[in-house]
């Protein structure tokens, strides 16, 4: 297994054996490890072995194994961690919270009421047709050509 470790990552320092790490699953790509921080029990983590900073600069192979491992993760935490749901994130970047730059994807057991990941702070906007039109052309643009960029920002 190749694991690729940055030298300030503390993902990295667990993939390295530097740090000690609960973890639960691994495969040639990706470990999952329980969370230090547990709001519910059954909190885990997954993360690619090579250092990617976040989802938006991993490669297809890297985003693929990180999801099929989420959704094994997210099997077994429902199965010995029942509860109302599941919720799985992953934040990009300072804008999003990003505490650790080290790609990770949270897999979290939740209960109705527990206000652990409240969406929106406020009612969200609802954008005309005629916006989400334009804005989903961009993205299609985006997604056939990956190296065009626009500064106009919604």
């Amino acid at each position: 297994m190749t694991t690729l470790v940055h030298a300030s990552c503390a993902f990295c320092d667990i993939l390295s054996g530097r740090l000690p790490a609960t973890i639960v699953a691994e495969d040639a790509l990706t470990i999952a490890l329980l969370d230090l921080r547990q709001f519910h029990p059954g909190h885990v983590l997954v993360i690619p072995r090579q250092h990617v900073s976040d989802i938006r600069t991993a490669d297809d192979a890297v985003a693929a194994a990180v999801m099929r491992m989420v959704a094994r993760v997210a099997r077994a935490v429902d199965r010995c961690f029942p509860s109302d749901g599941l919720s799985v994130w992953h934040s990009a970047g300072a804008g999003a919270n990003q505490e650790v730059p080290h790609l990770h994807v949270h897999v979290h057991p939740r209960w109705t009421g527990d206000e652990l990941l409240r969406i929106y702070p406020h009612a969200p906007e609802y954008p005309d047709r005629t916006t989400l039109n334009e804005w989903g052309v961009r993205l299609t643009q985006a997604l056939h050509d990956p190296e065009a960029t626009t500064d106009d920002r919604p």
